[in-house]
């Protein structure tokens, strides 16, 4: 490697796109990329993605990375991908077919088949879970591996397939208490070869193929790094890292995670726990958020109004506000119906008891958090599109109590860079 300051980056595979970011030593972004991936194929309950569409773009952002930056100053690499996303390879890590989408939700009888032997505090219930989707996409002859997104892109990037973090593994049914793949597997006649070899995020595993690397402008020196999913990689971006410690993403739904020392499984109440270093991430995720905003309004409309709430004046509405019936978090209720009435007829009256609706919703998530053993937030990182909104902060400030901190990074992308960091601390 170069005798420059080494620089690590993050690479992040979203739905609708792939972002990459360099950081120094220091945390200081040097450089960032991003490209747009062509849409998933969705059908109803199916949502599918040829993962052959993702590598073209990671090469096309790579390289655009790397003509930012000195030659040869990136050490290492993590990648974060959507979590639950899977894919069957061959042995050489071909893909067998398109890969299952996080929200692909056809695996219904699947996840029966899951729910009549899984421990209720199992991450693998439920149609979108990754052991569901691989029960739906089996038997396969030729298939090697089962693979989520992220371990996919760096088994691209090594040469090597085979190998995945705690986080994505969950839902594929890995016991992160115990750090083991459970013997309740074996009852669904999976072949237990296909599945990952699982360490923790952060992990050294290899260095990018020769070949890449001169595809790419890497040097061959370059470390690849185990990622994690998405909203675990958007948490960790934060800053995030003490117990009591809370982020908010208050974007198209409203996810609540909090640091804890012991994890907390209650299916019954959506909440669920990733493994994050010696601790945990306790959280869950609301149907509610930004999303219902802009069924009813334009983004500009919501722009307009927000420099005229008043979130001293309650509105006195008791809304929750849901596009559709059904919620997952603090209330696990598929047939939940929203509750948006009466309407008043000054918009920006109603558009304050939205997000009221949600404040409570919030406030209630942490609550419940607390009541299931979690600590109660000391403070509460801001992340996502609303926390640019100071109504809204205000708002959430005034029921849920306690300080608020606006989050300077909270791109996953950048989350994950923190990851390819961490081998070099």
């Amino acid at each position: 490697m170069t005798t420059e300051s080494p620089l690590f980056v993050g690479l992040d595979i979203g739905t609708s796109g792939c972002r990459a970011i360099a950081i120094d030593s220091d945390g200081e972004v040097r450089g960032q990329t991003e490209a747009p991936l062509p849409p998933p194929f969705r059908n109803n309950a199916l949502a599918e993605q040829d993962p052959n569409e993702w590598w073209p773009v990671v090469c096309d952002v790579l390289k655009a990375l790397t003509e930012q930056i000195p030659e040869n100053r990136i050490q290492s690499i993590a990648i974060d991908g959507t979590s639950g996303t899977l894919l069957l390879a061959d042995g050489t890590g071909e893909p067998l077919g398109p890969a299952l989408m996080y929200n692909d939700s056809r695996s219904i009888n699947e996840a029966a088949k899951i729910a009549a032997i899984a421990p209720r505090e199992s991450a693998a219930h439920g149609p979108t879970s990754a052991l569901a989707k691989l029960l739906h996409l089996l038997p396969s002859p030729q298939a090697h591996y089962a693979l989520h997104q992220a371990d996919w892109i760096a088994g691209k990037l090594r040469g090597q397939f085979g190998i995945s973090d705690e986080n994505n593994c969950l839902k594929l049914g890995y016991d992160a208490v115990n750090k083991i793949w459970p013997k309740w597997l074996h009852q669904l006649d999976i072949d237990m070869s296909l599945l990952p070899k699982v360490v923790a995020p952060g992990t050294m595993i290899g260095t990018v193929s020769n070949n890449i690397a001169t595809e790419l402008g890497l040097s061959a020196e370059t470390q690849i790094i185990t990622g994690t999913t998405d909203s675990t990689a958007a948490f960790i971006a934060t800053g995030a890292s003490q117990v009591g410690e809370a982020v908010t993403s208050l974007g198209s739904t409203l996810v609540m995670k909090i640091v804890a020392d012991k994890p907390i499984f209650s299916p019954e109440h959506g909440v669920y726990s990733q493994p994050l270093g010696d601790l945990w991430l306790v959280g869950g995720g609301s149907n509610s958020g930004g999303a219902v905003l802009l069924s009813y309004f334009s983004k500009a409309q919501l722009q307009e109004m927000t420099p005229k709430l008043k979130p001293e004046q309650a509105t006195g509405l008791d809304y929750y506000p849901l596009i559709n019936p059904g919620e997952r978090f603090p209330v696990c209720d598929p047939s939940l119906q929203p509750r948006l009435s009466p309407a008043p007829e000054d918009d920006v009256i109603f558009f304050q008891a939205m997000l009221e609706g949600m404040a409570k919703i919030e406030h209630r998530g942490y609550q419940l958090l607390a009541e299931l053993g979690a600590p109660y937030p000391v403070n509460i990182y801001s992340a996502g599109g609303g926390a640019q909104n100071p109504g809204w902060t205000a708002i959430r400030q005034n029921l849920i109590g306690v300080p608020f901190i606006e989050a300077k990074q909270q791109q996953a992308a950048y989350g994950s860079a923190l990851l390819a960091r961490k081998s070099f601390q």
